[in-house]
């Protein structure tokens, strides 16, 4: 597979939004290992930095291409602003990588409001943003890639994520609309439902997730970002549309699918009451 992943890859122009750490940055190491010419985004310089002097230690070759932009992907004109560079030198991105993204779950009386704002602005318009930035290429050329980060609460959500399964949702519906339009046009649509991976992002939502949440996810097994990378650029090496990284995800996806919403919503509710009990019983 590793030659089949670099003949696919070798010399594709791709763009990672969140690319400085966790899947993202996972994504570009591998993109590059397989000969791929990388560009990641993110917001934070520092981030940007220590990513890219990562990337170019693990693979010191003079011909590797890899360059960082500065942006958020909320901020649609400082977006194009700093997209325009990138696009004047390469012309057009071969493939757009949606994994910029942010979590905090709690219980929705608990959570202020803008946490809701700002979900939506990172994990939905920020993918917004990002596709309508370069599609105009795309849609010329008649070619093209796209892969949308959702998340297993993007298709299955979950006691204490209101706020980020909401906005997951987001992504798959828009996924789900714009693989059909873009497909007579010749570009493909790809969307990943990663389950719950050992990177920053995660560390930072285990601080405040509730004592439900906790228990519900850890009947799941925590997977490594380069695991995810690899699923995931197989599955668009092979042109799936639905990428589960995971043998768990993807018990869980077929399993929702297969019971449907019914029974998996009475399974779900025992086990909150359940773990509710715990708390309960735990507290005496």
């Amino acid at each position: 597979m590793a030659a089949t992943l670099t003949d696919f890859y070798q010399n594709k122009k791709v763009l990672i939004t969140g690319g400085s750490s966790g899947i993202g940055l996972a994504l570009a190491s591998l993109l590059i290992q397989n000969q791929a010419k990388v560009c990641i985004l993110a917001r934070t310089p520092e981030n940007l930095q220590k990513a890219v002097r990562e990337l170019e230690n693990t693979h010191p070759s003079p011909d590797v291409e890899i360059s960082s932009l500065t942006a958020d992907v909320s901020d649609s004109a400082n977006l194009n602003q700093a997209l325009s560079t990138l696009l004047s030198r390469w012309g057009k991105v071969d493939i757009l990588i949606n994994s910029a993204g942010v979590a905090h779950p709690g219980e929705f009386w608990q959570l202020e409001e803008k946490i809701f704002h700002h979900m939506m602005q990172i994990n939905y318009f920020g993918t917004v943003n990002a596709i309508r930035a370069v599609l105009p290429e795309m849609l010329t050329e008649k070619n093209g890639i796209i892969v949308n980060m959702s998340s297993v609460v993007g298709y299955m959500n979950i006691y204490g994520y209101t706020a980020y399964g909401a906005s997951k949702y987001a992504v798959t519906g828009l996924s789900d609309a714009l693989r059909m339009e873009l497909k007579p046009h010749g570009i493909q649509v790809s969307l990943v439902y990663p389950p719950d991976t050992d990177t920053p992002q995660l560390a930072y939502e285990n601080q405040y997730k509730p004592y439900v949440t906790k228990v519900l996810a850890s009947s799941g097994g925590i997977l490594k970002p380069d695991q995810v990378a690899r699923e995931i650029l197989i599955g668009v090496a092979r042109r799936k549309y639905i990428i589960l990284p995971g043998f768990e995800n993807k018990l869980i996806y077929f399993a929702f699918r297969l019971l449907g919403k019914g029974l998996t919503y009475a399974l779900m509710d025992r086990m909150v009451a359940s773990a509710l009990q715990r708390k309960t019983t735990a507290k005496k």
